[in-house]
């Protein structure tokens, strides 16, 4: 593929500072005020699922595909704090301008992590470009739901409609991929309570690998892609993968392979 290709997936906990501020719970430990958090929530809505603005970003996990190479990998360090995640995040966008890929991108990440960087102090001009300084980008913009510089996956497939929204790792496993492997969206919490952020940012990278080959089998769905490019694109994935001594890859590899990859 000629155009580099950015696709992503985010990891977040309840950010129980903004709790304590919001909801006045000054005294209470974070895992209460989390739990008031979500309480609250539910009555609300019915669901615990916390707003945008209430989420912190712990992990932000990308695959790069540029020139004729893949590199995956977790934003910053394990020290780094949010801030410096988002601001690594959107030099990214600056420095390649890619088509973003994601998976739900448009109901979940994209929204919190514009509150997360409006709150943060982020400099993502570039991100937020839509043609007053690049004329070209005025009708391809990666704020434009109908343009092709952000393709979220779940938005084009369910014809956004609101009612299409599919889990990623139904889709994955029904097209032949490994789906999630590791903590699970809902034990992201608790493992970061454990202390265990190297298992949610591999938790996060597999994400993004599904994601990723997804959007492949996309391309070739819309003839961008042959079955011949399709299989090299593949074929690089298997490589990267099998040149890494990461357990959470190698697990993937293994998985996707017994499945006929």
């Amino acid at each position: 593929m000629s155009n580099t290709i950015l696709a992503f997936d985010i990891e977040t906990i309840p950010d129980v500072r903004a709790g304590r501020k919001l909801h006045k719970l000054d005294g209470l430990s974070d895992h209460d005020v989390a739990e008031a958090m979500w309480q609250r929530r539910r009555i609300q809505t019915g669901q615990a699922f916390l707003p945008w603005h209430l989420h912190q970003v712990v992990a932000i996990s990308v695959l790069l595909r540029h020139h004729d190479g893949i590199r995956l990998w977790s934003i910053g360090s394990i020290d780094d704090d949010e801030a410096a995640l988002l601001q690594r995040f959107f030099h990214g966008i600056a420095e390649f301008s890619p088509t973003l890929v994601s998976w739900n991108g448009n109901g979940f990440d994209l929204p919190v992590l514009h509150y997360r960087s409006l709150q943060c102090g982020i400099d993502a001009s570039v991100f937020w470009e839509v043609g007053h300084k690049r004329s070209n980008w005025r009708y391809d913009h990666y704020l434009g739901r109908f343009h092709w510089r952000h393709t979220d996956l779940m938005d084009v497939l369910s014809a956004y409609q609101p009612r299409g929204g599919i889990p990623l790792d139904e889709v994955a496993l029904l097209n032949g991929l490994p789906g999630k492997i590791g903590v699970g969206g809902d034990q992201v919490w608790p493992t970061y309570c454990d202390g265990n952020l190297e298992a949610i940012r591999a938790y996060c990278e597999i994400d993004v690998l599904n994601t990723y080959l997804l959007y492949l089998r996309f391309q070739r769905l819309r003839g961008l892609l042959d079955q011949a490019d399709f299989q090299t694109e593949c074929a690089l994935v298997q490589q990267h993968l099998e040149a890494s001594d990461h357990a959470h890859y190698q697990e993937f590899l293994r998985l996707w392979q017994a499945d006929g990859a």
